[in-house]
C-alpha cells in the first residue's frame, strides 16, 4: 500500500509536540466518518494501538495511523498545520474532495 497521506514539516513538528506530552507509544490517528455538513468528516484522535492493516506514516517524531476504510478518501492528501486568524488547527489538503465546508472539517467526494 502506498502512502495515502504526506505530512508537512509544520504538521510533523506539531504532532511531535503533542505526542511528547502523551504516554509512550502514542500516535495520531486520522479517520474519515460519515457526517458533517458536506457528507464526510475528518476525525483526529490519539491512539496507542496500531491494527495490522493500518497505514503508518512517519515523519520525524510524528507517527500517523490511517485505517484501511479511510485510505481511499485520503489518497494523495497532505496533512498540514496552520495558525491563522481563524485559529490553529490541522488541515487536510485533500485532492479527492469535490466540496468542503467553511471550517474545513467536512467534505464530499
Amino acid at each position: 500500500m502506498t502512502a495515502a497521506v504526506t505530512i508537512s514539516e509544520r504538521a510533523a513538528r506539531q504532532i511531535g509536540e503533542i505526542l511528547k506530552k502523551e504516554d509512550n507509544g502514542a500516535m495520531l490517528r486520522i479517520s474519515v466518518e460519515g457526517g458533517g455538513c458536506s457528507g464526510f468528516q475528518y476525525k483526529f484522535d490519539i491512539d496507542r494501538s496500531k491494527a495490522d492493516d493500518d497505514l503508518v506514516i512517519q515523519r520525524d517524531q510524528a507517527i500517523v495511523l490511517v485505517d484501511p476504510a479511510s485510505v481511499p478518501f485520503l489518497a494523495g492528501s497532505e496533512l498540514d498545520f496552520v495558525d491563522d486568524l481563524m485559529g490553529a488547527s490541522f488541515r487536510l489538503n485533500n485532492p479527492n474532495a469535490t466540496a468542503s465546508c467553511g471550517c474545513g472539517t467536512s467534505f464530499s467526494v
